[in-house]
């Protein structure tokens, strides 16, 4: 499984992370929802096809990509959603919809949105409906090495649900949550892999 090649990349490579198990989600949005993480960090994983290559270009869970934006950032005269047909083969051990943004893993090239850079961390699906995972956004970068352009939109609909949910209280994953397991968890409310165990 892809989860098991994520750890094993992000252990070897000494990088610190937390494993949440979350209820089987399907979408970005409920999988934010089902794992407590704010859907301003949490990346989803769209496949386009730019001039027929497949890419990955993450984007945060409240977003879509702008196939114009992307078009002008990459130069690419044929951009598109890919079919998932195209790529169900691609990804190796992930199941459809939760690729994540390691394009490097995949032989594909990894665009990912400004806005995420923003954030002090990234969340991600780890090739399943049930995990995610969350490193550092610096160690992100470095191990895959990504482009990072301006290529989000944010739906109406979405924008105004998300300042319905930023009223009530949510539980970011801080810089203290690193420091201990039993904080993570209380955090997220969920079962936490430290990095290592899984």
């Amino acid at each position: 499984m892809a989860t098991r090649r994520i750890s094993d990349f992000l252990a070897g490579n000494r990088i610190p992370y937390a494993k949440i198990n979350h209820t089987c989600a399907f979408t970005a949005q409920e999988v934010a929802e089902s794992s407590h993480v704010p859907g301003r960090y949490l990346a989803k994983s769209v496949i386009v096809s730019l001039n027929g290559r497949l890419a990955i270009v993450a984007v945060p869970a409240n977003s879509r990509v702008d196939l114009d934006k992307l078009r002008e950032a990459t130069c690419a005269g044929d951009v598109r959603v890919a079919e998932e047909a195209e790529f169900r083969e691609e990804f190796d051990g992930c199941q459809v919809g939760t690729v994540p943004p390691f394009g490097n893993l995949f032989g594909v090239d990894t665009f990912v949105d400004r806005q995420l850079a923003r954030e002090e961390h990234i969340a991600f699906n780890a090739g399943t409906h049930t995990d995610v995972f969350v490193v550092r956004f610096p160690d992100y970068v470095r191990l895959v090495q990504p482009r990072l352009i301006d290529v989000a939109i944010e739906p109406k609909t979405v924008a105004a649900r998300s300042k319905r949910r930023s009223r009530r209280s949510e539980s970011p994953v801080s810089a203290e949550l690193w420091e201990s397991e039993s904080v993570l968890q209380a955090e997220c409310g969920c079962p936490i892999v430290p990095m290592g165990a899984d």
